[in-house]
């Protein structure tokens, strides 16, 4: 990891970045469970998911929205911090052993509206495909991120 002041003059609508790859793996799914109390059995049943639409254990989304999420996270930025997520949707399952890639977009900024000397928000669109190319999850990354000069 690597520190890098951006303020939000320096964001550019339309930058991308790419991660590289993430495999999912049973161990993921079964931390995953135990963290958040969600065993239900699309997830930890091998022989009940045999007998549904998918045919096998499914990862949970939230599992591979804080993967996906994470793997963007290789710069700490101290001008910068999370915000939230919007418009998260969970295209199609990711199953174990699935590789993700996640590319995310800058595609919007805007000032905040209490305090637009100060601070802005910059949108991020993360899109994440699994290793067929297949997108499986995306959602809008918001950061709130410091006006240069204004601290």
């Amino acid at each position: 990891m690597r520190f890098e002041d951006r303020y939000f003059e320096d964001y550019e609508v339309g930058e991308t970045r790419t991660t590289t790859g993430r495999t999912i793996t049973e161990s993921d799914i079964v931390t995953h469970a135990g963290q958040t109390g969600d065993f239900f059995p699309h997830h930890m049943d091998k022989e009940w998911a045999a007998t549904q639409p998918f045919k096998k254990r499914i990862a949970h989304g939230t599992l591979a929205m804080s993967i996906a999420v994470g793997q963007t996270a290789g710069d700490i930025n101290p001008q910068s911090m999370s915000y939230g997520y919007d418009r998260v949707r969970f295209i199609a399952p990711v199953f174990i052993d699935d590789t993700i890639t996640v590319t995310a977009e800058i595609t919007q900024k805007r000032d905040h509206k209490k305090r637009p000397d100060e601070f802005g928000y910059v949108d991020e669109l993360v899109s994440v495909v699994n290793h067929d190319g297949q997108t499986v999850l995306v959602l809008t990354h918001i950061y709130l991120v410091n006006k240069r000069g204004a601290h």
